[in-house]
């Protein structure tokens, strides 16, 4: 988390953390033009979390309310620190990251859910008889080295009286979880949209451990979509036009998972094929799940992760979860 926070102070203060710049003339590179230009940056390579946003450029969705977006990779930088220094105006981002950013200061603003509930958990081969959070004891988890690991780890196993100090950590590095079971680890922490539905592509029996079996608080928003405090007030239109078209593709994406999975195909050609329709198949009814409509967000999601995060002492003070998301810009 330090090292995270280190590397978005340094990129705020090279760049003023001027977020939004100063208004939408700024930001378009000829004023002659009708469309506004947007810079849209993703958290990771493209992947069936993002199908929404290329389905809103595919299908005209940015253009019909006003954009000119272009959908960018994030680099070394991080996606998080481009948005909050003014470098890009959205990104993909995680509730667990925002929460961690605003409680030191960094001005990041969720502006709609992705995804309705936690997908994640923990996956390992059926052959090493991982059933429950107290079978981790005497295993090799596989991971990034981010502390919020070891204290997810460690609640789950103490509902079953299990002890987090009989688990060995392993970094992972660049390794895949497939090659990495392979090697050295026993478990690590995935997305069941993806890595999952490739295991079962492959012929490989997981078993998981997914969070929300175990804790209303770890039930987060994971990925968000998210914008900078001073976006949002010097171009509030601009934002309710990103978010308007951001809910017509995620829309899109719900009703029609086929076309949705050739549209990021076409868009991320090196994606496999098989995986990215198999996958697109599993999400698509999730983006919106029981929520009254995509996007939306609630105040008890934020401040009882937070509140998690606090007690597990992963935040130096407690968030003010009013200020770290907003549905204001949904579409009516």
């Amino acid at each position: 988390m330090k090292k995270w926070l280190s590397a978005l102070c340094t990129v705020c203060l090279l760049a003023g953390c001027t977020g939004g710049q100063t208004g939408q003339e700024e930001r378009q590179a000829d004023k002659g033009q009708d469309l506004e230009k947007i810079t849209v940056v993703l958290d990771w390579t493209p992947n069936t979390n993002h199908t929404g946003l290329y389905a809103a450029k595919a299908k005209n969705f940015f253009k019909e309310n006003g954009l000119d977006a272009e959908i960018i990779m994030p680099g070394d930088a991080g996606a998080d620190q481009l948005v909050a220094s003014g470098k890009a105006d959205f990104g993909v981002s995680y509730q667990e990251s925002i929460t961690q950013a605003r409680v030191q200061g960094v001005p990041l603003v969720s502006v709609a859910a992705v995804i309705q509930h936690n997908t994640s958990g923990f996956a390992s081969p059926a052959a090493k008889n991982i059933d429950s959070p107290k079978d981790f004891a005497g295993k090799k988890y596989g991971g990034w080295g981010s502390p919020v690991e070891e204290s997810v780890i460690a609640s789950l196993m103490k509902q079953e009286n299990a002890d987090v100090s009989d688990v060995s950590f392993v970094n992972m590095g660049d390794a895949d979880f497939f090659t990495a079971v392979k090697r050295d680890i026993d478990f690590a922490w995935i997305y069941y949209g993806w890595t999952g539905v490739e295991a079962e592509l492959r012929g490989e029996d997981l078993n998981m451990v997914y969070l929300t079996d175990y804790s209303d608080k770890l039930d987060y928003y994971t990925p968000v979509l998210a914008t900078n405090e001073k976006m949002i007030k010097n171009s509030p239109d601009t934002v309710r036009a990103f978010v308007k078209a951001a809910s017509q593709g995620y829309q899109f994406a719900i009703k029609n998972p086929e076309e949705a999975a050739d549209i990021l195909l076409e868009a991320a050609p090196d994606l496999d094929a098989e995986l990215v329709k198999k996958s697109q198949e599993w999400l698509s009814p999730k983006y919106q799940d029981d929520a009254e409509q995509w996007g939306e967000q609630s105040i008890e999601v934020w401040e009882n992760y937070a509140q998690w995060m606090y007690e597990n002492k992963l935040l130096d003070s407690e968030l003010d979860a009013e200020k770290a998301f907003t549905n204001e810009f949904l579409p009516e």
